[in-house]
């Protein structure tokens, strides 16, 4: 998806991606180097500090994420898909947005800045694609400078922040949910709950009507982990009464992950 984003919509217009894909356009357009080689060397300062920031697991599917793309623009051609300027920056950004938002879903990255994003996002609770948008408006200025055509500049800016949407709609783990369950079985779905490594609150409470007692469970996760969680709720008990509340903000010890 990113090697066609790129390949057959933003590299025809002299469009830039951001961040370090953009780099390495902005350099390949000026320049004679070949703009997947300019991709991968840029992409390898930024790999090996994540080794040290983000886990080995993160940086090897990155690595791989970047390997495949470096690979694949050298075998999707160079060829432009729509001649409307408008049109493919917005295509090229959904595109790229898709490749980068699932390799983040996986537990990787696309590499570049999103290695950086991921970073900034480990220490602040910020929606990375919207963090993405503000590191590339940087490459967004460089490229007004030198190519000295706002036009060119902004329909970059439209691409940038189309593939900073589409990320944040793939990859919700900074979407934080809190889930009431009202079950009959507490002890086993708290041996599951407790298995997700998320904190988990017990209540005791009596139906108004019936007057029966039973037990409420309240935790708090992300929208990414969430299928997890209705998976264990379904299997342990079927009949438990579940609210799933879209939560604005978390203080204290919630663990990112």
């Amino acid at each position: 998806m990113i090697a066609s984003g790129f390949n057959l919509f933003l590299i025809p217009h002299r469009l830039l991606s951001g961040g370090v894909s953009g780099l390495a356009m902005l350099a390949g357009y000026f320049t004679p180097f070949n703009i997947s080689l300019l991709y991968l060397l840029f992409n390898i300062p930024l790999l090996v500090a994540g080794w040290f920031q983000l886990g080995r697991r993160f940086i090897i599917l990155s690595m791989v994420s970047v390997g495949a793309t470096t690979w694949l623009m050298t075998v999707v051609p160079v060829f432009q898909v729509s001649s409307d300027m408008l049109l493919a920056s917005v295509f090229g950004g959904v595109l790229v947005g898709a490749g980068a938002g699932i390799s983040f879903r996986v537990g990787g990255s696309s590499g570049g800045f999103d290695i950086l994003g991921s970073i900034i996002t480990r220490y602040r609770d910020f929606p990375i694609g919207s963090v993405l948008v503000g590191l590339n408006g940087l490459v967004i200025l460089a490229a007004a400078y030198f190519d000295d055509n706002w036009n060119l500049a902004l329909a970059s800016m439209v691409s940038i922040y189309v593939t900073g949407k589409v990320v944040d709609l793939i990859h919700v783990s900074h979407i934080k949910v809190t889930v009431y369950i009202i079950t009959n079985r507490t002890d086993e779905l708290l041996q599951q709950l407790l298995g997700l490594q998320r904190g988990v609150t017990k209540f005791k409470t009596e139906g108004a009507y019936s007057h029966v007692e039973r037990d409420m469970l309240m935790t708090v996760t992300t929208r990414y982990e969430l299928a997890e969680l209705k998976r264990i709720i379904k299997t342990s008990d079927p009949q438990a009464f579940v609210n799933i509340v879209e939560t604005v903000g978390v203080m204290g010890s919630f663990r990112k992950r």
